[in-house]
């Protein structure tokens, strides 16, 4: 489909109802667009706040055609939409991110590949298909190791740490991943995890926020700092620079995040690509209140054929942003009694352990000296 450049009226149409998708379809809102979102569950957040909604499945291929011929445009919040209905609906709409970029990086394996063909390194890596293969993948890689789904994984599902050769049976293991397509990424000996937050728009200009370190428990991301303390401005320099290569690469529109790990050897800093999330993205989140374009509102102006906003932090204040995980998000009152604490919950239903609720970011005094 064509693009062009859309106007305040124009309808966004938005796949995935989370929480990603809702506050998207309230960035829209704000520049006068309206939101339709497609979503296959009922009580889908993003449908609280969208001006149209469709609630069917994902390979539903009559109503993702009449979706698509409803919007001026389509996003997604989420990257595990299958390739099929990428296809759909690109046929009856502009869709950003493109298919290409969707298909690169749901897979594990494609995406470290694509990776290390721009010279950018990753973890060491091979694909796994049989018990037979994971031997001759640990006999190159060593232990430890970290065994993954190709696909579909998030917040630490569908992986598992593998630290001695002979741990467990290999017809086992397998069985524990249902026979789904496996990869065993090497074990990288990180000082912190870091991501870049990025936009890139349909001209190819491009805008990043400041590197963030990112903290998880229990393999849910639980804490936000940013800028990323004790990184130099050269590490920080090259990770923007290394989110732009792969923007670039992919012919990337919208905003995308890449997650880093930050080894120091010897003393000296260096990085390495741990995935890249083809939306907008938790680590993220801070923008909101912390930068003078949040990552939700840049989204929407790249999808949409606009200029890129400014990504500085206001104030150049530093920043931090919690998850309200799962029963976290009870203590709604007490946040919202705490000056400077903004809160943002996501009209979920049951506070299940496990469950992102909402956030809250908090802009931190300015940096001694400014």
């Amino acid at each position: 489909m064509t693009d062009k450049i859309l106007g305040p009226g124009s309808i966004l149409g938005i796949v995935g109802g989370g929480q990603l998708g809702r506050m998207i379809a309230l960035a829209a809102a704000d520049y006068g667009l309206k939101a339709h979102v497609y979503a296959p569950d009922a009580d889908s957040p993003a449908f609280d706040v969208a001006a149209r909604t469709t609630c069917a499945a994902y390979d539903d291929a009559a109503a993702l055609a009449e979706f698509a011929r409803s919007v001026d445009v389509v996003t997604y919040e989420f990257e595990n939409i299958p390739h099929a209905t990428a296809d759909i609906l690109a046929r009856h709409a502009a869709l950003h991110p493109n298919a290409h970029a969707l298909s690169t990086t749901q897979d594990r394996l494609s995406e470290k590949e694509f990776i290390n063909g721009l010279g950018i390194p990753t973890a060491p890596f091979r694909a796994v298909d049989t018990p037979d293969d994971l031997d001759r993948a640990i006999e190159v890689i060593g232990l430890p190791a970290v065994l993954k789904t190709r696909r579909f994984g998030y917040d630490g599902k569908g992986q598992r740490m593998l630290r001695e050769r002979a741990e467990g049976d290999r017809n086992a293991l397998f069985a524990e991943f249902g026979g789904a397509p496996l990869i065993l990424e090497g074990f990288v000996p990180f000082e912190r995890e870091v991501s870049v937050v990025a936009a890139r728009g349909r001209d190819g200009s491009f805008a990043a926020y400041d590197l963030c370190e990112n903290e998880h428990r229990d393999h849910i991301l639980a804490l936000t700092r940013v800028p990323a303390p004790g990184v130099s401005a050269e590490t920080g320099r090259a990770a923007l620079e290394i989110a732009r290569r792969i923007a670039d690469a992919l012919d990337y529109v919208g905003v995308l995040a890449v997650e880093m790990f930050l080894v120091r050897e010897d003393g000296a800093e260096r990085l390495v690509v741990n995935e890249i999330a083809p939306r907008v993205h938790n680590s993220g989140h801070w923008t909101s209140e912390g930068a003078l374009t949040s990552q939700f509102a840049q989204h929407v102006r790249a999808v949409c054929g606009w200029p890129l906003g400014a990504p500085d932090r206001v104030g150049g204040l530093p920043v931090e942003m919690r998850n309200l995980i799962g029963a976290q998000a009870d203590e709604w009152h007490a946040l919202l009694a705490e000056p400077g604490a903004h809160l943002h919950l996501y009209g979920k239903g049951e506070a299940r352990p496990g469950r992102k609720m909402g956030h809250v970011t908090r802009l931190g005094p300015a940096p001694a000296g400014s």
